[in-house]
């Protein structure tokens, strides 16, 4: 299939895309690498009349620290977060789960900011910016706004962004003393949409987590802050709390099935991921024993 016909604007910069987006409200999509919503289009699943291009607007790009955070410009590319030394140093979970984000020629093309405004449940992303408690920054005619990321998503391609708004960085703070990180993910095939997926973010001092944030993907209409997470932090992890723990995820889950999971097998997998990121993150190869491949 081919898109329907649509107009097509190139915006010289932020200021012109805002007057562009808000001359043309609802009708109007935002083009930034076109990885994901070109297919769309093609598959008329979006039919804007017009298209805004910001993919020439420099201002977008980029990774800086501004004191204890770490900036990235929405149109930085899937392939500079991977190759990025900031990225490695403070934010390791990005480049973890670029790397399984399609294949090199999406990459190349796609960017960030385009990735969490599409909103694809099944996306990499959208869930390590929630585990990493980032902040969406949208910029609209009303002016600046600041989004955490656990808000910004609100269901399947649909996020806390206005007609009139675009989406022009991703603020995350540092990682700090003790933190690490853990992304794993289940595809049919390496580069294809995830069947389940955890992106991790803890803080782990004295064989314990002080702090834990859980981000499962494909297990609903958006990423998922796991609430059991909770009941692992500031305890001693043993075998029956790790599966009183995957009993609370479970519950917590409202997987869809398709053509590539039932919702029973979705649950599994994520339990099976929590425990080999418990066991992971703490160094206990033993916590994740017995879980499946």
């Amino acid at each position: 299939m081919k898109a329907a016909a649509f107009a097509y604007a190139r915006a010289t910069s932020v200021v012109n895309a805002l007057e562009l987006l808000a001359m043309h409200g609802d009708k109007a999509k935002v083009l930034s690498g076109g990885q994901s919503l070109m297919p769309a289009m093609n598959l008329r699943l979006l039919s804007p009349d017009i298209l805004v291009d910001i993919g020439g607007l420099a201002e977008l790009r980029g990774i800086t620290v501004r004191g204890d955070v770490l900036v990235v410009g929405a149109l930085t590319r899937h392939v500079d977060l991977l190759r990025s030394p900031e990225i490695a140093l403070h934010a390791r979970l990005l480049r973890d789960a670029v790397a399984h984000v399609a294949h090199p020629a999406i990459r190349n093309r796609g960017t960030i900011g385009g990735s969490l405004a599409h909103a694809d449940p099944a996306s990499e992303l959208p869930a390590c910016v929630v585990a990493l408690d980032a902040t969406i920054v949208v910029r609209g005619s009303a002016g600046e706004r600041r989004i955490a990321a656990t808000e910004f998503f609100r269901g399947i391609y649909e996020t806390a962004l206005l007609p009139d708004e675009l989406l022009v960085a991703v603020e995350v703070p540092v990682a700090g003393q003790g933190s690490t990180f853990f992304f794993q993910e289940y595809a049919r095939r390496h580069g294809d949409y995830a069947v389940v997926g955890l992106a991790a973010r803890a803080v782990v001092a004295a064989g314990r987590f002080s702090a834990l944030r859980l981000g499962f993907f494909a297990v609903g209409d958006r990423p998922l802050l796991a609430v059991a997470a909770g009941k692992l932090i500031n305890a001693t992890v043993t075998p029956a709390l790790l599966a009183e723990a995957a009993t609370a995820l479970a519950d917590e889950l409202d997987p869809q099935e398709d053509q590539q999971a039932t919702a029973a097998m979705r649950r599994h997998l994520a339990m099976v991921l929590l425990r080999r990121c418990v066991a992971a993150l703490l160094a206990r190869p033993e916590l994740g024993m017995g879980v499946g491949k």
